[in-house]
């Protein structure tokens, strides 16, 4: 018995090691992007995929084990069902990112804490799963230049912050092959953006306006998945998820102002304000979302699967103002193959490997263009040496994403990309109740 408390409280304390690390990454740590198309509705959507997912090109409607390992697939709750042990995942990304634009082009990095996600089962036939990670990111900083009558007239948009998300979901199996679940999510964060325009001349009154929104409510996304075999080894899995169409709470902060430039170029003070709203009560409304999806596997060998998506983004609005959006669909096709996990001679053949691709038409139209997005991805899987006499499991995932998004059509910009996630994953057997004879 005390050996069994020994081994608890060691657990305990990692769950707090774990956690005062995330709080630490909070503190110092802000979700970055420098991308211009985040401009647009709430930023850039990042999904609630995990380094292992992404690889294969986001495919997760139809996704729940592939070799006896546990992922924890939030994407579609109902796989939780399937989650027979005690499961931890964290995580960061980072990604270099190229913008074009006629003959220019800017290159930027960024790096982040990407996610903490707890898995734990409940049963034999169920598991609840908790966590955090970002929801959406927003960051940029561009200028047009345009003439008005004879005067040059800059144009300057500023963009940060973003959207994070917290859940918690259950799963539950009924019957052999089908599985139900869902997760309530809190999205919290700030949308903050600036638009001014600059008269080329010192002195010149420049108009500027600030608006900030302080996100903070309830969401809802909710999934079912169903399979059968075909054949002793190949087994069929059918999946739908989805998010509802709700409004979130969030708080704005406005102000429109005149200022002036010294010689230098230095911002002076505002001289007037023209408009301001402090902790006005307002909302955001997010989009209904569908998720299909259809995997084959051969159990512990391989993995392929689709998805299509589609969103409703036309009639998400902000401070009760549509945003202009138009409504959003994509497809993805992936696998993971792994030759012999069990393999004892050969560390080779118990990796993961894992290839996948997506297209995206995203919820971005300007000047009649809409604006796509495409990607491919691959990822390995590490696994490490286990532990407590084989009952704890360890798995490094990398994954590498390569894409990109917009066109140099219509003087747009061109937007490359190289991103790159790491993830940690355990798999252990926590909370389980020993019996002694």
């Amino acid at each position: 018995m005390k050996l069994l408390q020994i081994k608890m409280y060691r657990r305990i304390n990692y769950i707090a090691a774990i956690l005062v690390l995330v709080c630490g990454l909070g503190a110092q740590a802000q979700v970055t992007t420098s991308s211009p198309y985040s401009r647009y509705g709430l930023g850039n959507i990042k999904g609630s995929l995990l380094p292992q997912l992404r690889a294969m090109g986001g495919i997760s409607t139809a996704v729940g084990k592939v070799t006896g390992f546990n992922y924890i697939n939030m994407q579609n709750p109902a796989s939780y069902a399937g989650i027979n042990l005690t499961t931890i995942d964290i995580g960061m990304s980072a990604g270099l990112t190229s913008l074009s634009r006629n003959n220019l082009t800017e290159t930027s990095f960024n790096a982040t804490f990407s996610h903490l996600a707890f898995a734990i089962p409940t049963g034999k036939k169920s598991a609840i799963s908790f966590g955090i990670l970002p929801y959406s990111d927003l960051g940029y900083s561009y200028r047009n230049t345009v003439k008005i009558d004879t005067t040059s007239v800059d144009q300057l948009y500023e963009g940060e912050g973003g959207l994070s998300k917290a859940y918690f979901g259950y799963g539950r199996r009924f019957g052999d092959h089908l599985r139900i679940g869902g997760n309530v999510e809190y999205l919290f964060g700030n949308l903050q953006t600036t638009r001014s325009t600059e008269y080329n001349t010192v002195g010149s009154l420049n108009a500027k306006l600030q608006n900030k929104n302080s996100v903070g409510g309830l969401s809802y996304s909710y999934g079912i998945q169903y399979d059968f075999n075909v054949g002793k080894k190949t087994l069929v899995t059918l999946g739908y998820s989805g998010s509802s169409s709700g409004k979130v709470n969030s708080t704005q902060t406005f102000y429109s102002t005149h200022y002036t430039r010294d010689a230098a170029g230095n911002e002076n003070t505002a001289i007037d304000t023209l408009s301001a709203i402090d902790n006005g009560r307002s909302n955001l409304t997010l989009p209904l979302t569908h998720n299909f999806g259809i995997s084959i596997q051969q159990n512990d060998k391989w993995l392929i699967g689709a998805d299509f998506r589609m969103s409703k983004w036309s009639s998400t609005s902000i401070n009760n103002v549509n945003q202009g959006l138009q409504n959003s669909w994509g497809a993805s096709l992936g696998g993971q193959w792994t030759p012999d996990y069990t393999s004892y001679n050969s560390y080779l053949k118990r990796m993961d490997y894992r290839l996948g691709v997506s297209y995206d038409k995203t919820y971005i139209q300007i000047n009649n263009q809409d604006i796509k997005q495409m990607g491919a991805s691959l990822g390995f899987g590490f696994p490490l040496p286990s532990a407590n006499a084989g009952s704890a499991f360890y798995k490094i995932n990398f994954t590498t994403e390569v894409g990109q998004r917009g066109t140099l059509n219509n003087n747009l910009v061109k937007e490359q990309y190289i991103n790159f996630h790491l993830g940690f994953t355990l798999n252990d057997t926590w909370f389980r109740r020993y019996r002694v004879d």
